[in-house]
């Protein structure tokens, strides 16, 4: 697969990008939903995995591999530009230093549990999917979609949790802390699902493919392009 082949699969991964980067940037606002509180980037984080979701389904695994990986130096780059960034002395005459600094004074140990879990989350995401497409033959998106945010979601929100809370906090209050945020992430899926029905249609149409990941390399650090060939859309992948 190669993705010059393919109208939106370049625009996509763009958009996936700004939507993870805008996450890890409003992260620190910490929202009141009625009695709940959610930080900024759990309203939008999620959304990574649709499209991971999207990415695996239409174009194959080897896309969401390519998406991921550039999604995973881009919040990188961000992170290590944060810290020099707030590093630098600030002119004497500029006020903000310190509201800068909030938004964009990254703790290593946190950018580091952030990197992690979303590399391990995404990539079991991606190799949920896939699978369960074979699986399942193709039929039953909702059961791929749910099924493998279920698992990415419960690898991404552990390993963050304990590696940027483990010694800090108390076993039970992470404990609540992953259960709570997975759960919240899994339902959010679950209610984005006929978004995921109309956006998989739609880009099967119009790019003519229907990927099914029968040979392909799951390692996450092989580049290299599928061996298998692109399945025309039509098949009752959606149903």
């Amino acid at each position: 697969m190669s993705a010059h082949r393919f109208r939106y699969l370049d625009t996509l991964i763009h958009v996936f990008v700004v939507v993870l980067m805008v996450s890890n940037l409003v992260g620190p606002k910490i929202v009141a939903i009625g009695p709940f509180r959610i930080s900024g980037a759990q309203l939008l984080f999620p959304i990574t995995y649709i499209f991971g979701d999207i990415f695996t389904e239409v174009y194959g695994y080897a896309a969401s591999r390519r998406a991921i990986w550039t999604g995973f130096f881009a919040s990188a780059l961000l992170s290590v530009m944060g810290l020099i960034a707030v590093a630098l002395p600030p002119a004497p005459d500029w006020p903000d230093q310190e509201a800068f600094a909030t938004v964009f004074h990254f703790v290593p140990r946190m950018v580091i549990a952030s990197l992690l879990a979303y590399w391990a989350g995404e990539f079991s995401n991606a190799f949920v999917m896939a699978k369960l497409k074979l699986l399942t033959k193709g039929r039953h998106l909702w059961v791929r979609t749910i099924g493998s945010t279920a698992v990415g979601q419960a690898v991404d929100t552990t390993v963050v949790m304990i590696i940027a809370f483990g010694g800090s906090l108390s076993a039970e209050l992470i404990a609540t802390l992953i259960i709570s945020g997975y759960l919240g992430k899994v339902l959010y899926e679950a209610a984005a699902t006929p978004l995921t029905y109309a956006v998989v249609n739609f880009l099967k149409r119009k790019e003519g493919v229907d990927v099914f990941d029968y040979s392909t390399d799951f390692n996450p650090f092989a580049f290299g392009r599928p061996h298998q060939a692109p399945q025309r859309a039509g098949s009752p992948a959606a149903d």
